[in-house]
């Protein structure tokens, strides 16, 4: 990933919300496999599912915190995030809608 300034301002919701918030995202596609078992064992555990998935509750949160206290994970999410809130200054389209304008006319 480019570089972006690190020296660009960023308020407390988005150093405190927005930027963990990604991080959230993020760290459950990387733990995809942990959140599908666990997932999955909740479906077929009804309302056991408090006893029954302990386990894979346990594993997913291991894994999920390991992301969670990386400071080169935060600090990528952090560029990441930088770069968009610039892009969308530039361009005034935010990155969810930017990604979906796609021409459906062809």
């Amino acid at each position: 990933m480019e570089a972006v300034n690190t020296e660009i301002h960023l308020r407390h919701v988005e150093k405190d919300v927005l930027i963990p918030k990604m991080m959230r995202e993020k760290a459950k596609e990387r733990c995809a496999e942990k959140v599908e078992a666990f997932n999955h064992c909740c479906k077929d555990s009804g309302f056991l599912m408090a006893f029954k998935c302990r386990e894979e509750n346990a594993a997913l949160k291991e894994c999920l915190t390991i992301h969670y206290r990386d400071p080169v994970f935060f600090e990528q999410c952090k560029q990441e995030y930088i770069k968009e809130k610039m892009e969308f200054e530039r361009t005034g389209i935010a990155s969810k809608n930017r990604k979906q304008k796609l021409p459906t006319s062809m």
